[in-house]
């Protein structure tokens, strides 16, 4: 068996599960699809380590790194490989530059009877070929733009097809003002490991165009590579049109009832206070544009739902918010932003038609 292995379309293409042994400071700053945190080092280990390298050089940090890591510490994290091993035995293994946490932690695997393949260049050299790829990717492929007013569906829409990416999946954001989920953001590093990943896997099946909904320049905190923004801004769009009513039920079901649940999932006490505080921090975050008036309107609106909700445990109420929030903030804002790109309109009708549309010139 091969010690390294730099085949990382392969690794893509497999989703090859992967043992990232860096410190979970490094892991959290950037990691990859079907990768699991199994460090030699843990954050304070790592820090000692590196102020030994810097004051004594290299022999002493090795020296040091092996006395934090003995004995009973050493015995668990050998162990925790060898399970991930055992359930996937394709497993990989990387450290950032692929050099001696990877080599060290393989070796270690070895003298307990497990073999594993670690990666050639480690994190580094995988998220160069991904930046690489990302890059060039836009070679490859025409888009289409989804476009819609909010609360259309958009999202639902893209789920259905094989040939979409959802951006705002893979930001872990709604993309609106009210977009935030409980979960943190996707790191920018994350995005656009995965967005590659997406690229690579939806080219390899032969699509030569892809349907991507319509974003700005950034998804909450997440920002678009700028080799994106350049090709989406002359990218032909398509506008998912459906009646008012569908994109209430659309919106209440989404920010409303599913943000709730979310929130009952994550285990807080008071479900509809902690929401309902989120909402207000977002309708706050809108007062500019919103205006003075219409932002108390729309507060008040938001406060009797909430008391009819902890009344009798009805969604009713919040029919009127969504109404308010979608005829008075984003129906504007949105038509605005469509009238000064017209000329890239090339289909407006339901899901079914467009669906239709799609299929004669995909």
């Amino acid at each position: 068996m091969s010690e390294l292995y730099d085949d990382f379309r392969s690794i893509v293409l497999n989703k090859t599960p992967l043992i990232d042994v860096r410190a979970p400071v490094e892991f959290k700053k950037g990691a990859f699809l079907n990768s699991i945190n199994l460090p030699i080092m843990n954050d304070e280990e790592r820090h000692e380590v590196g102020i030994c390298y810097k004051n004594n050089g290299n022999a002493k940090a090795i020296e040091l790194g092996h006395k934090l890591v003995s004995g009973n510490i050493k015995e668990q994290r050998i162990q925790a490989w060898s399970d991930f091993i055992e359930a996937n035995p394709d497993a990989l293994l990387y450290c950032f530059r692929g050099g001696q946490r990877s080599k060290i932690s393989q070796e270690w695997l070895r003298q307990t009877g497990k073999e594993i393949v670690r990666l050639r260049g480690g994190y580094k050299a995988f998220r160069s070929y991904l930046l690489r790829e990302l890059e060039e990717s836009t070679l490859h492929f025409k888009p289409i733009i989804l476009g819609g007013r909010t609360g259309s569906g958009k999202t639902i829409q893209l789920q259905g097809m094989s040939n979409a990416i959802d951006l705002e999946g893979l930001a872990n954001h709604r993309g609106s003002s009210f977009g935030q989920k409980i979960m943190p953001q996707t790191s920018q590093i994350n995005f656009e490991n995965n967005l590659t990943y997406e690229l690579i896997q939806k080219l390899h099946n032969g699509f030569g165009h892809l349907v991507f909904e319509d974003e700005g320049r950034h998804i909450g905190n997440v920002f678009m590579p700028e080799s994106f923004i350049s090709l989406m801004a002359e990218a032909p769009l398509v506008i998912l049109e459906i009646p008012i009513e569908h994109r209430i039920e659309i919106t209440l079901n989404e920010y409303v009832i599913e943000a709730q649940k979310m929130y009952e999932r994550a285990g807080f006490e008071n479900v509809l206070e902690a929401w309902s505080q989120s909402i207000q921090s977002a309708m706050n975050r809108i007062k500019r544009r919103l205006g003075n008036q219409k932002h108390s309107e729309v507060f008040n609106i938001f406060e009797d739902a909430v008391q009819e909700q902890k009344k009798n445990g009805s969604y009713d109420k919040y029919r009127d918010w969504v109404e308010y929030l979608l005829r008075e903030y984003y129906d504007p804002m949105y038509d605005y932003q469509i009238q000064k790109r017209s000329k890239q309109v090339v289909f407006r009708g339901s899901a079914t038609e467009i669906k239709k549309y799609l299929i004669t010139v995909l």
